[in-house]
């Protein structure tokens, strides 16, 4: 069986990230990398792969299979639209878009080429998030009467020198499009889509950025459970917690850890839920870290299914769904200044 080919299309922190995954599988191979005009290009790269900076070209010349687009928050939209007319399967970074309009516009092109959208989640490959995933859906844990979710983590100065994108409301939509897209995406694969949304957010700590860097929510999920959601950049130094504490008929269980990473409690009737020790890291940028680094089972996951071997793990409907309550919160805050 010939090896799936990639391209990629941004070639920053998280591109860097797939381009090592895509190298390290034996069934997949990088034929091309495209950039902005005057970037300098890793030098680990194999010589053989391709290098451009004009996207157009990159996506006439460049014989891939599969674009992965790893741009900014507001380029996913027009890259990913772009990557499907030239005949190209996409993998788009989150988020989807930076509003469902855009992501059904994408969907609308993918349906259009007859090609596949494959939305980076990565979070949902953590084994306590597929354990926890588990227990719901066998009914274990019955009634869910209350989840909370605790996002604290570290955005300095540094960060957001980096891109002029990052913290700007168009382009980058804000922190729960940015920061906390993967919470708000674990949140409706375990619970559902969400209603009845009441939020605050307020900027208390980065002055040069045009979004918030807090906000805290109270939601309902569809089956009626009460959702806190509480997330933050202005932890001091390094990231703190990510976090899902889920109170529920016949058990409380907590998934926590920085990143999702680890069974912090479990109390659950007639069941145990096994040791669980996480090897994958989390994207570590020098100067701040990221969600855990499960891209290796992205890219995998992408190459079994076009070998119709498994099914997308987040399809582009799931991808804008998440889009869509995030948009929903954001509609419901109340905005503090000062």
């Amino acid at each position: 069986m010939s090896k799936i080919k990639f391209a990629i299309i941004g070639y920053g922190n998280i591109g860097k990230r797939h381009a090592q995954h895509i190298l390290a599988n034996a069934e997949a191979t990088l034929v091309a990398v495209c950039d902005l005009p005057g970037f300098s290009f890793d030098e680990s790269l194999p010589e053989e792969v391709l290098r451009f900076d004009n996207v157009a070209r990159f996506l006439t010349e460049c014989q891939a299979d599969v674009i992965n687009v790893c741009t900014p928050n507001y380029l996913h939209h027009p890259h990913t639209i772009q990557s499907l007319q030239s005949g190209k399967h996409v993998v788009c970074e989150k988020p989807m878009a930076v509003s469902s309009l855009q992501c059904e516009e994408m969907i609308a092109v993918a349906n259009q080429m007859q090609k596949t959208i494959f939305v980076v989640k990565q979070n949902r490959y953590n084994e306590p998030v597929q354990q926890v995933k588990k227990l719901i859906d066998d009914q274990v844990l019955g009634s869910i009467y209350l989840v909370n979710v605790n996002c604290f983590w570290n955005r300095n100065a540094f960060y957001y020198g980096e891109g002029d994108w990052r913290g700007n409301k168009l382009k980058d939509g804000g922190c729960l499009f940015t920061q906390f897209s993967h919470f708000v995406d674990i949140l409706y694969y375990l619970f559902g889509d969400v209603m009845n949304c009441r939020g605050i957010i307020k900027n208390f700590n980065h002055p040069y950025i045009e979004v918030e860097d807090t906000g805290s929510f109270v939601m309902q999920s569809e089956s009626g459970t009460i959702v806190n959601f509480n997330f933050s950049t202005c932890s001091f130094e390094k990231n703190m917690e990510g976090a899902f504490t889920i109170l529920a008929e016949n058990g409380t269980v907590k998934i926590g850890g920085q990143y999702l990473n680890t069974i912090e409690y479990q109390q659950i009737k007639n069941t145990e839920l096994p040791a669980i020790k996480m090897d994958a890291k989390p994207n570590d940028y020098g100067q701040y870290q990221g969600s855990m680094s499960n891209h290796d089972r992205v890219i995998n996951n992408v190459i079994k299914h076009l070998q119709g071997t498994e099914n997308v793990m987040t399809n582009a409907s799931e991808g804008k769904k998440v889009v869509e309550i995030i948009e929903k919160m954001y509609a419901s805050a109340s905005i503090i200044n000062g």
